[in-house]
């Protein structure tokens, strides 16, 4: 121990006060260390600040070479020790929101012009940043429409160019052809064989086999004219009526406690009662004056309606005003009074099961106990973090019904997942009891968005167990955190939707750092790709460059020249870049890195003027 804390003290006394052109990260846990992996794989180099990291994780930072301070972020020396002087972007992703937001302040106190990229859930706090010229990123919000199309599976994912609509739509080759001879003009991004593994960004003139998965981008009037469709799918069809909704869940209710012996015994005895009542009081009840109610004297006799309208009266002792047993025979002034004793024996019996179904409702809604009746094509969301509250409100813009489960009775989310109407079991989904409660059988897909990797593929091998042999056909989404262990659980348990929120959200905090500005984010099978704006700078290596002399992996999507209004789609191949262009790309992340190292390369670290004492903070 005293050897490693020797050698940490060496590493921070050294410092990288004068590298510049690197970026900062603060904070090491959940996505961080997946930015400090694509920073590293791109060519960027960065320092790693954070004093808490797990000594495994600090390891493979080691192995990368990537320098690790274990100090503070919120202190001003310190970040003045990791190079912030010369720094191109200080991203935080600390744990915890406050620590992150004294991170930042500070940092834009020390320095005004570092680009700032910050991780927070709250958006409140987001936007008082923004006003600071601070980036604010959700993992969440940024993750969760991936694993909500994941379940919808609709095949199209809307995409915004500087205002206007396109759709990247997924469709299937009708015959063997090239992607020209097929689509003509719509740009091809990516290709899932039948056997065999996706080609991201495909020229238009290759070879497609019928069968064969393709997904192409254009606007909604191109699809269409290529007989894809370019209308947005609604994978839950119109939304529900919810009042219509909750009538039949209650209709669901009231069957289901009839069910129930107590209810149904009182039930029947009390329908029993007024029927025998009925006949009686038609057959034997004489009118004692015949003129006031209507009737000659040979129909002294009241109707079988007005024999029941009698029975029931006097079953629930509202009555007598339209009749009275006054003046009748003994034994049928008797019989009245063991009418209304069993009359309302039973009533009482009766309405105090349904009162205590309604109540036991209510009560097991608000603790997130019901079992879902009468749900069938839902989305069964497991774990209700960030994420998966995220995906719920996701699926249910789209229309679709939820049904969430979660073992955590304290979870603070529950009162939000009410206001959207989305029931909510507490329990372990890992049970079979639960998913049969959740209606397993009859769910459209399920997600299991936990914060734990080996949670997650527990229960999603619990899922697939119980859905036999519905597995195939039943998108099951699982999150992982870790790219590596989420391919093996993918490649050994069949899972072919695994998403990893890290992979998903990272490269939009990269790209905010370095001045690529991602626009959305989805998979090609199980490859992440980036939509992505970069401004051509007008001394970089992209001025003057035909497009297609970008890498294979790259498309350009559009472009809006500096000068014009109109965006340019679809580009040619020959169309050459100018300074002050916007160009909207698509690719994964490592090649749009690359295109944007291109066109801004990254001094290498070296020696800066240090600031002067009066730069940092007295405070710090």
């Amino acid at each position: 121990m005293a050897v490693i804390e020797a050698s940490d003290n060496a590493q921070v006394a050294g410092g990288y006060a004068d590298w510049q052109g690197h970026v900062i990260v603060c904070g090491l846990h959940s996505v961080g260390l997946r930015i400090v992996e694509q920073l590293n794989l791109s060519g960027v180099p960065a320092v790693v600040v954070d004093e808490q990291a797990d000594p495994a994780l600090a390891r493979q930072l080691a192995g990368w070479g990537v320098p690790h301070l274990p100090v503070s972020s919120r202190t001003g020396a310190m970040l003045m020790e990791a190079g912030l002087a010369g720094a191109a972007a200080v991203i935080c992703v600390l744990e915890d929101d406050l620590l992150t937001l004294e991170t930042a302040l500070l940092t834009r106190e020390l320095r005004a012009d570092v680009r700032i990229v910050v991780q927070l859930a709250n958006p409140a706090v987001g936007r008082a940043l923004a006003q600071i010229d601070v980036a604010v990123l959700d993992v969440a919000g940024l993750s969760a429409p991936a694993i909500a199309e994941a379940c919808l599976r609709s095949g199209q994912q809307e995409i915004a160019l500087d205002g206007e609509r396109f759709l990247a739509a997924r469709t299937v080759a009708a015959r063997t052809a090239s992607l020209r001879e097929l689509y003509g003009a719509l740009a091809p991004i990516a290709v899932l064989p039948a056997d065999g593994a996706a080609v991201v960004c495909p020229g238009r003139d290759f070879q497609v086999t019928r069968g064969d998965q393709v997904t192409v981008f254009g606007t909604p009037e191109e699809l269409r004219a290529a007989g894809i469709g370019g209308q947005r799918q609604d994978a839950g069809g119109t939304k529900p009526d919810r009042l219509a909704h909750q009538v039949r869940l209650l209709v669901m209710s009231l069957l289901r406690a009839a069910a129930d012996r107590r209810m149904a015994a009182a039930l029947g005895v009390l329908v029993l009662v007024l029927v025998l009542a009925t006949v009686l009081l038609h057959a034997f009840y004489v009118l004692p004056d015949a003129t006031i109610h209507g009737a000659r004297a040979d129909e002294q006799h009241i109707s079988l309606l007005s024999a029941a309208y009698f029975a029931v009266e006097t079953v629930t002792t509202v009555g007598y005003g339209d009749f009275t047993f006054r003046g009748q025979d003994p034994w049928l002034m008797a019989g009245a009074i063991g009418l209304m004793l069993l009359g309302a024996t039973f009533a009482a019996v009766f309405f105090a099961t349904l009162t205590n179904m309604i109540v036991s409702r209510r009560i097991e809604e608000s603790l997130g106990r019901q079992r879902i009746t009468g749900l069938s094509g839902h989305v069964i969301v497991i774990g209700l973090g960030s994420v998966g509250t995220g995906v719920i409100a996701t699926l249910v813009s789209a229309g679709r019904k939820v049904v969430a489960v979660d073992k955590n009775e304290g979870n603070r989310r529950l009162s939000q997942l009410r206001a959207l109407h989305v029931p909510v079991i507490v329990a372990d989904a890992t049970l079979p009891q639960t998913l049969e409660a959740a209606s397993l059988a009859q769910a459209a897909a399920i997600a299991v968005v936990t914060s734990d990797d080996l949670a997650n593929l527990e229960t999603g091998l619990a899922v697939r167990d119980q859905l036999g042999e519905r597995w195939q056909s039943v998108p099951v989404v699982l999150r992982m955190f870790d790219s590596p262990f989420a391919r093996s659980v993918r490649h050994n348990f069949g899972f072919s939707s695994v998403r990893s929120t890290a992979a998903l959200a990272a490269p939009w905090f990269v790209g905010a750092a370095l001045g690529l500005d991602v626009l959305s984010t989805f998979y090609a099978d199980d490859e992440p790709l980036l939509v992505a704006r970069l401004t051509v700078s007008a001394h970089g290596g992209l001025n003057g460059l035909a497009m297609g002399q970008l890498s294979a992996r790259t498309r350009v999507l559009a472009i809006r020249r500096a000068a014009d209004e109109h965006l340019e789609h679809p580009p040619r191949r020959g169309t050459r870049f100018r300074g002050g262009d916007q160009a909207f790309l698509i690719g994964p992340y490592e090649e749009l890195l690359a295109v944007l190292r291109r066109d801004h390369p990254a001094p290498h670290p070296g020696p800066v003027p240090a600031p002067a004492p009066s730069d940092l903070n007295p405070r710090y």
